[in-house]
């Protein structure tokens, strides 16, 4: 993975906060996981909050006739198969 550096003006009690945590040598490792940590909170909050149709019917046809026929039909299914190993 490449980097890029970025020039970042942080409060001198914070980076000794994150110094007792991680060490100086542990700054940038934690700052990196904490960013990462923070877009992915970002973008679920983003996508909660969206009015995008995520669930499409036709995109799930095995469940046509409602989701307790197609949990009958896994387990009958898995019935079959464990009793045809005998």
């Amino acid at each position: 993975m490449t980097t890029k550096r970025a020039h970042v003006l942080l409060p001198e009690d914070l980076v000794r906060e994150i110094d007792r945590l991680v060490g100086p040598r542990g700054r940038s490792a934690f700052l990196v996981e904490t960013a990462r940590n923070e877009v992915r909170r970002q973008r679920l909050l983003q996508f909660l909050n969206s009015k995008e149709v995520v669930w499409k019917e036709e995109d799930h046809p095995e469940l046509k006739r409602g989701a307790g026929a197609w949990v009958r039909k896994l387990r009958m299914e898995s019935e079959r198969k464990r009793y045809a190993k005998r």
